[in-house]
């Protein structure tokens, strides 16, 4: 079983979607990927975009947890989110920045488009994987049972 996620991560998974729901994304938290490791957020647009973003919550969180690399082989686009006193001159340069809070959140930088978009078995490998948790996810509200 996973961790808990702390609260602050929690908040700003909200903001975080909110955003990604105006930019015309769906999204999923904890969405986990065929390599095993666990996206915090992953969205798809209208045209099957897919966008990944690891969500720091503190400093300590991300000095701890240097994966995000792994994530980059399943997504369109790859932003790291952080709250809005996050010291983001620590940041890698490479992905795009998101400045969040429990409301609300903002591109300060945008993800760099991938000079290779994903190959169509991995599109489709990521989306099947994704419109399957949404529907396991809905039928748990619905029918909580056993």
């Amino acid at each position: 079983m996973a961790a808990p996620r702390d609260e602050t991560a929690l908040l700003l998974a909200r903001g975080v979607s909110r955003m990604l729901g105006h930019l015309g994304y769906h999204s999923l938290t904890e969405f986990t990927l065929r390599s095993g490791r666990r996206a915090d957020i992953a969205g798809i647009d209208r045209k099957g975009r897919i966008a990944i973003v690891e969500i720091k919550s503190s400093l300590a969180d991300f000095r701890s947890d240097q994966k995000w690399p792994e994530y980059l082989d399943f997504c369109d686009l790859f932003y790291f989110a952080v709250p809005l006193d996050f010291p983001t001159e620590v940041l890698p340069a490479e992905p795009g920045l998101i400045l969040a809070d429990p409301y609300s959140a903002d591109i300060v930088r945008p993800a760099p488009k991938s000079e290779t978009p994903l190959h169509a078995s991995r599109r489709r490998e990521v989306t099947l994987r994704f419109a399957r948790t949404a529907a396991k996810r809905l039928r748990r509200l619905e029918d909580p049972g056993p």
